[in-house]
């Protein structure tokens, strides 16, 4: 699934799953485009784009000239997002394999 995924929407994933993560907590600067780029072996357009889209979403602020922020509650609204991407996409994919499978929530709970 992930494997055809265009590389920004990857990068965009890892920074969303950062800012959740308070990895890059409200307020932080995230790392510029070009550190970004040389720390994933990505393209720095390909990361200007996945920063283009946080900052089509409010999620981002931009400083001219110091750089970009995470703003007060992208991580709660990421969060959000994410839940009803999980839920709606790749949860019934879940329920549907565990069905072929055999297998009970209760299974997986006996795993850990």
């Amino acid at each position: 699934m992930t494997q055809s995924r265009p590389v920004y929407l990857k990068l965009r994933d890892q920074i969303a799953a950062a800012i959740i993560q308070g990895d890059y907590a409200e307020g932080a600067m995230l790392p510029s485009v070009r550190a970004l780029a040389a720390a994933q072996g990505a393209n720095p357009l390909t990361v200007a784009k996945a920063y283009q889209q946080f900052q089509n979403d409010g999620l981002v602020e931009v400083q001219r000239g110091v750089g970009m922020y995470v703003v007060k509650g992208a991580a709660e609204l990421l969060r959000k997002r994410e839940r009803e991407q999980f839920l709606s996409e790749e949860w019934p994919e879940i329920r549907a394999r565990m069905a072929r499978l055999g297998l009970k929530p209760a299974d997986l709970a006996e795993q850990h």
